[in-house]
């Protein structure tokens, strides 16, 4: 079975795509959305008035995602990207001394902002499978636990929790009153797959970035109990104030043409998945495919002697994008987007080819027999 460990070993993501990375690759199998839509998919409002708009987001576009949950305009707040709505919701949930149970490999947010709040936050790994370890979560809560961060499917292992292992987090929560935080940015189709309406103090957190391919737009929402939306949207007066009423308009279009978006998403991957598996049924001896579960990217374990950053600066001076598993706080893996034009993917992969025989031949990346 395919493991992955977390060992404190960490890169930030800051550092390594910002930093790092940034104007070193001409093919990006490293970012985790659908191959980006352009503004020629888009078309501008005619005679839209560019005020400031509403805090909450506009009405419309509210009810565009409130829709998409089966949920009421009111339950919904428009963010700067998702990344602002956990945040938001972070700042309003927690005070110092709280009890936070978050998830790692994973997104950083879910472990740095509680701690920085002055929180107690325990990690909690990812079973042999790669979904996120639901039982040692609950064995960890506390009547002093106030949240669990969730994200299903799991960024970076695209694995999912199953409905038996939500129900039996749902009890332990609702046990000690605490809540939780579903960050749902890779569920698909969040009227049939979001995990929301399992827990009547759970909140769900996406965006139009990674399904739709629209980060551009930086444009997320929060939805779930009205008390708890209206608390978290009142920070907004002291980080973006508002969000930009025209990529509000932009982002609308986006969710009203959701059938298109999603067909597209799942055409590409579909089709981008046989091709990676094909791809690492090749290279066996030092990666090995963990299967993803509905997102547009996989996990690839190491099998070999290089570290992950080591292996992933080697493919970068190569012109590809991945990302180590350091910058998700684990070690000794890669995840990789295979959401892309077959061309695009195809020509990664050769690049990667690359880089593994040229490593190989020099005796590094494989285990040796001592």
């Amino acid at each position: 079975m395919t493991s992955v460990t977390t060992t404190g070993v960490e890169l930030s993501m800051r550092r390594w795509y910002f930093e790092e990375a940034a104007g070193r690759y001409d093919v990006d199998l490293g970012d985790s959305y659908v191959g980006c839509g352009s503004v020629d998919d888009l078309s501008l409002p005619a005679g839209l008035v560019l005020g400031y708009g509403s805090d909450r987001g506009g009405r419309e576009l509210r009810e565009l995602v409130a829709g998409r949950y089966g949920r009421d305009a009111d339950e919904v707040g428009v963010t700067h990207g998702g990344q602002e709505a956990l945040y938001l919701l972070q700042r309003a949930l927690l005070r110092p001394g709280d009890h936070v149970v978050a998830f790692a490999p994973g997104w950083s947010q879910a472990w740095e902002t509680p701690a920085e709040r002055g929180c107690r936050v325990e990690r909690v790994g990812v079973t042999a499978d790669g979904a996120p370890d639901i039982g040692r979560a609950v064995r960890l809560i506390t009547p002093r636990t106030r949240a669990v961060v969730l994200n299903s499917p799991c960024n970076p292992t695209g694995r999912r929790v199953t409905g038996q292992e939500l129900a039996v987090l749902v009890d332990a929560l609702r046990a000690v009153g605490a809540h939780l935080v579903l960050d749902e940015e890779y569920v698909a189709d969040l009227s049939r797959d979001s995990l929301l309406g399992g827990y009547e103090k759970a909140v769900s957190v996406s965006s139009v970035s990674k399904v739709y391919g629209f980060p551009g737009l930086r444009t997320g929402w929060m939805c779930g109990p009205r008390d708890l939306v209206a608390a978290a949207m009142e920070g907004k007066h002291t980080t973006t104030l508002a969000n930009s009423v025209l990529t509000e308009a932009l982002a609308a279009q986006v969710l009203r043409r959701h059938e298109h978006h999603l067909d597209r998403y799942l055409r590409l991957t579909s089709r981008g998945l046989v091709v990676l598996r094909e791809w690492a049924a090749r290279h066996q001896d030092v990666l090995r495919l963990l299967e993803p579960q509905g997102t547009p990217f996989a996990w690839l374990a190491m099998t070999g002697e290089d570290t992950s950053a080591e292996f992933c600066r080697a493919v970068l001076r190569a012109g590809v994008l991945l990302m180590p598993a350091e910058v998700f706080g684990a070690e000794r893996g890669l995840r990789l987007t295979f959401a892309r034009d077959e061309a695009v993917l195809r020509e990664g992969l050769r690049r990667i080819d690359g880089v593994i025989a040229a490593r190989a031949a020099h005796g590094r990346g494989r285990r040796s027999d001592r």
